[in-house]
């Protein structure tokens, strides 16, 4: 079932890359130099739990053999047990397949990740609240940690924008396929004659720029304001100028965070957000020629969504890319999005 050379999972590779890399934290000098240390260990411990999943699955899968075993000697006591065991093993089989599609330079890296309400006031902002919380539940799921950075309320529901960090190895190589308008098909709570709405919202994912990937900012190109933070976050966080606002003169983009009740932590996180995307802004340019983030974005509206989730006159949530689809809506909105994932996944491969 698994090859350990070659193919998709080079297991004798990634045995003697680990070796190689524990043999560099024992030479003199290692970890005088922060920034090469925490990146060799960040590797070495991605290769030993890439490793210990592999380990793990060959388990599995001769639990399942001997059970297979015991069931056709006769023994009907381990059908239920061979089939939870069998159906488990599927399902882990599955995950480490799609974690070895992330091979991309910055797979690895945590993201950061915009919500976008689209045009259709209430409703729409509503939307963006929904697609939020299945993210979120997403991200717990998953065992990543989660901090909103900056949002906007809407005008009596939801969030007319919402900025959250999700950290934790391979966040955005596993996210990056969510960028695109999400179009929602439903009867309004917001309706009193309940007729059905549809409404979009646009999902930005850009990964989070580490310390080893160089981005030069010329600090007389920023213009940086502070301004009283809003919404939740207590007394001391509504009373005082908290909030940072940072705009980057040359490309006119602006970045905000209050989420912090210290205005130079909202800072420091704001100057993250704007790194990742001027690094953003320089990857189109490289693929684009000098297309603008900007530009690249798709209307938030009909004709443009990468992804429908339809509630009435029927369920289902169809990605428009591959042609991917499931009839379980409710499940998808409460964070079971691993299968549109992998789908992305195995889709971006076979298409570049």
């Amino acid at each position: 079932m698994f090859k350990k050379t070659g193919g998709i999972f080079d297991l004798d590779y990634k045995n003697e890359r680990v070796k190689e890399l524990e043999a560099k934290t024992f030479e003199e000098n290692f970890w005088n130099d922060k920034k090469n240390s925490e990146q060799i260990i960040k590797e070495m411990n991605s290769l030993k739990d890439a490793m210990k999943k592999f380990f793990d699955l060959e388990e599995k899968v001769e639990e399942v053999r001997v059970l297979i075993e015991f069931y056709e000697n006769g023994d009907e006591s381990f059908q239920e047990e061979l089939e939870e065991t069998f159906s488990k093993l599927k399902r882990d089989l599955e995950v480490f397949n799609t974690q070895q599609l992330l091979d991309g330079e910055y797979d690895n890296l945590n993201a950061i990740i915009t919500i976008h309400s689209g045009a259709g006031g209430t409703e729409a902002c509503d939307w963006a609240e929904m697609l939020y919380r299945m993210y979120s539940r997403w991200i717990n799921k998953s065992g990543y940690k989660m901090s909103v950075l900056d949002f906007l309320d809407g005008d009596g529901a939801g969030y007319k924008s919402i900025t959250f960090l999700v950290e934790g190895i391979n966040a955005y190589g596993y996210l990056k396929g969510e960028k695109g308008v999400h179009r929602l098909v439903r009867i309004s709570p917001f309706d009193a004659n309940k007729k059905r709405h549809t409404s979009f919202a646009s999902i930005d994912v850009m990964p989070e720029v580490d310390d080893n990937i160089e981005v030069e900012i010329n600090q007389g190109d920023l213009r940086i304001d502070t301004y009283r933070a809003s919404g939740a976050g207590g007394q001391h966080v509504n009373m005082t100028d908290s909030a940072v606002r940072i705009t980057h003169l040359p490309t006119n983009i602006v970045v905000t965070c209050q989420n912090e009740r210290s205005q130079l932590k909202n800072r420091d996180s704001a100057m993250k957000v704007l790194k990742s995307k001027l690094f953003e802004l320089e990857l189109k340019k490289k693929e684009e020629e000098l297309k603008k983030i900007q530009g690249e974005q798709s209307d938030i509206s009909w004709g443009n969504q990468i992804r429908s989730y339809v509630f009435q006159p029927y369920t289902l949530v169809k990605d428009h890319r591959m042609n991917f689809e499931i009839g379980n809506v409710q499940g998808v909105m409460d964070g079971d999005i691993d299968s549109f994932i992998g789908a992305y996944l195995k889709w971006n491969k076979m298409k570049g």
